[in-house]
Formats: C-alpha cells, sequence, structure tokens
C-alpha cells in the first residue's frame, strides 16, 4: 500500500501463489529461465541491455509480466510508463503548493517506483537477478547503449534499485528464501498462532479480521455494496484528485478506492459473499478466526476479500466529508476505527500500524520453529516488503525494515 497508515502511500502488495492471494506459502516456487521476451527465443534469458531499454516488454508462460505505480496503474514496458508520469507532473498547475521543484521531485519519485516495480516482480526472478549480478559500471554502459529518448533520472533510478536489492531479501509468501516466506504474514501456521485469546490460521487472518467490530454481522456487510452502489463516487474522486497535498499523500490509497468503488467491483464484493455460504447472522470478525476446520479461508481469500472490503469502508469513511451521509451509515457499522479489547483505534493510525510488531513477537518469540528460521538471516540484509503491483498492499513496510 504508505506513510499515514504504514501503508497507504506504500508499493501494492501482490501475494499471487497461496491460492491466488493466499495459500501460496506451502511450496517453492521455482522460476523457470525458459519464459520469453518478444524478440527473444524461449530459451534465452533476459539481457541487461533488454532490461534498460524502455521499449522492452517481459513475459513469461506466453502472458505479459506487467508492472504498476501506486499499485494500480499497470504498465508493460517502461516507455509505457513515461507519459503518465508526464501527466502526473503535469498536475495541479494553479497549486502554489506544487511548483516547478515539486513537479520535478514527483517525476523522479514515479519513475524511481516504476523501475522498481519493473524489477522487482512476484512472477519473474529474472529483472532482478540480471540488475543485481551486474556491476554499476556495466549498468550505466548498457544505459548510455540506449537509442529510445530517456527521461531525466533514468539511469540514476536503476542504480538506485539496483543498490538497494543488493542487500535486500524480499519477504512474501512465494519467495524463493524460506525466511523471507516465513516472515511473510500469508505463510500458513499448521497449529495456528493465539493473537488476542483467538486462534488464527496465519497472521494475515488476524490482520485482515480486526478490521471488522465484533459485531458486525455478514449481513450489514452485504447491505453496505448496494448501498455504495447508488452513491456518487466520481464526483467524490474528484475532491480527492483536485488536492495535491491530500493526493500525493495518500495515492496508493486513493487508487485503490478508484479501483474498488468501480460498480462491477463492488457487484463482485456482493457475488463474493454470496459464494462464501455464510449465514446473514454470521459474525465477520468470528468467521475469519479457526474454530474446529482450519484454513476456512486461504490467505489469498483473506486479502482480497475480506482485507479489500474492510479497507474500502475504512478508507471511504476516513475520506469521506463530515456531511457526507454514507459517513454516518458506515460508522454505525462501526468502520470508523479498529475495534479491538477496549481499545479503538484508527484506521490510519500508528498505534494500529504498531499492532503488527505485537503479532511478530507472538510469532517469532513465542514459536520456536520461526524465530530459529529468521535468526539466520544476516544482519547486514535488509529486510523489505515490496509487494508487486497489481493488486492492494496493507502491510506496514516500515516493520520489515
Amino acid at each position: 500500500m504508505n506513510k499515514a497508515c504504514g501503508w497507504l502511500n506504500g508499493r501494492h502488495t501482490g501475494e499471487w501463489c497461496l491460492s491466488s492471494i493466499g495459500g501460496w506459502a506451502h511450496y517453492l516456487l521455482l522460476f523457470a529461465i525458459t519464459s520469453f521476451t518478444p524478440g527473444l527465443s524461449s530459451a534465452q534469458e533476459l539481457s541487461l541491455q533488454k532490461l534498460v531499454t524502455p521499449s522492452t516488454g517481459i513475459s513469461k508462460d506466453g502472458h505479459p509480466v506487467t508492472f504498476a505505480i501506486h499499485a494500480f496503474i499497470e504498465f508493460n514496458s517502461l516507455k509505457d510508463a513515461f507519459p503518465y508520469i508526464e501527466s502526473q507532473a503535469g498536475r495541479w498547475q494553479n497549486s502554489a503548493a506544487f511548483d516547478a521543484a515539486a513537479r520535478q521531485s514527483l517525476r523522479r519519485r514515479l519513475l524511481r517506483e516504476a523501475v522498481e516495480s519493473r524489477v522487482v516482480s512476484m512472477t519473474d526472478e529474472r529483472p532482478l537477478e540480471v540488475l543485481v549480478t551486474h556491476t554499476a559500471q556495466e549498468v550505466k554502459d548498457a544505459i548510455a547503449l540506449v537509442k529510445e529518448p530517456l527521461p531525466t533520472g533514468y539511469m540514476e533510478a536503476f542504480l538506485q534499485v539496483q543498490e538497494k536489492w543488493k542487500h535486500s531479501l524480499n519477504c512474501w509468501s512465494a519467495a524463493p528464501s524460506i525466511p523471507a516466506r516465513v516472515l511473510s504474514n500469508w505463510y500458513p501456521i499448521e497449529e495456528g498462532i493465539v493473537l488476542y485469546g483467538t486462534t488464527y490460521d496465519s497472521t494475515e487472518h488476524f490482520w485482515q479480521a480486526v478490521k471488522y467490530h465484533p459485531d458486525v454481522t455478514v449481513a450489514q456487510l452485504a447491505d453496505l455494496p448496494d448501498k455504495f452502489q447508488h452513491h456518487d463516487w466520481q464526483s467524490w474522486l474528484v475532491r480527492l484528485d483536485g488536492d495535491p497535498e491530500l493526493y500525493l499523500s495518500n495515492s496508493y490509497a486513493v487508487e485503490f478506492l478508484r479501483h474498488n468503488l468501480a460498480s462491477e467491483r463492488l457487484r463482485w464484493f456482493r457475488q463474493e459473499l454470496d459464494r462464501q455460504g455464510l449465514r446473514p447472522a454470521d459474525r465477520a470478525r468470528q468467521v475469519q478466526q479457526r474454530h474446529g476446520t482450519a484454513f476456512r479461508f486461504s490467505a489469498f481469500e483473506e486479502k482480497v476479500l475480506w482485507g479489500d472490503l474492510a479497507d474500502l469502508f475504512h478508507l471511504a469513511y476516513t475520506f469521506s466529508s463530515a456531511v457526507d451521509p454514507l459517513r454516518d451509515v458506515l460508522a454505525e457499522n462501526h468502520f470508523d476505527g479498529i475495534y479491538l479489547d477496549e481499545r479503538k483505534m484508527g484506521f490510519i493510525n500508528e498505534e494500529f500500524r504498531s499492532l503488527m510488531i505485537e503479532i511478530w513477537k507472538v510469532k517469532y518469540l513465542q514459536i520456536p520453529r520461526f524465530g530459529e528460521v529468521i535468526a539466520i538471516i544476516p544482519k547486514e540484509i535488509r529486510l523489505e516488503h515490496f509487494l508487486k503491483d497489481g493488486d492492494s498492499s496493507d502491510i506496514p513496510i516500515p516493520v520489515y525494515v
């Protein structure tokens, strides 16, 4: 997702293997180098020169390996991203707070995000492998040979990404590194994990379940997408887009909202709730806890159904004006904060983000088998949670660093 809530301005989290976005930590993904890029035979590897050429599109198993800015603005090549970056720098021309220096800073920030997302893919390790197995000078030389137009800061972006990822370990649930996988919230815990007096299948299950007030029922949740369908979200989003300070501080959140407020997405949430075979009186938090049967919902389902639905309601409340009647409806359904024990925490709040530390204390200090796994990580390695670029992130990224 990230500075405001631990993830709101962060990059997207694209866990993609455990049952779609959720049970995939069960096995190690082996990335075959038989994948191909346009213009290359399937037996050839991606070269450094191809990687740094903006027009290169990368494919794996016959499908484009996309990347994204703000998680939801997807591209096939860096060249495709350049016009978007320029369009963003051209916004808010009449804003005194967004002067020439701010526009140039935004260009560099978005370019760096695009390059890093292009290189650090959760579906294809070749781009990262190519970049970190060459020297900085070789990267400079390869970019110097590019015949296509390059934006200012292009070489610096590649060098910054290369330097970072020579000393970083990406923590996600299908990572080739066992410690990196174990560090993922999606990692399934066979015996379950007891958090705040209740057992969960993974830390992801707790993290998403806690976003629902203990009294919220499935019937109440099913009713909200229907109410959302009749709201004027276009005008609502125009207000967020028009404020450079608000948008740039919460760009991931705004794009998340834009994506999930679309009519087809609201219908999908409603259909998915119906598909789960839940009773209207079932309580949303309780059904995500372990009661007898383990893994009723995969970590993927936790993220893209329960997590995204809760995030949608919490963020809609957060960014709605005080006079918006829908805000009152969300408050009545307790999406005005996070309720845990006797506490009420703001959704975009340091206290809520710090909950992840408490979760990790249980997982890595009270469950010896996980503590031993992560103890082998060299101290000079930085832990990162760089989640791709196509679905929603809500891991508090600074925790991993």
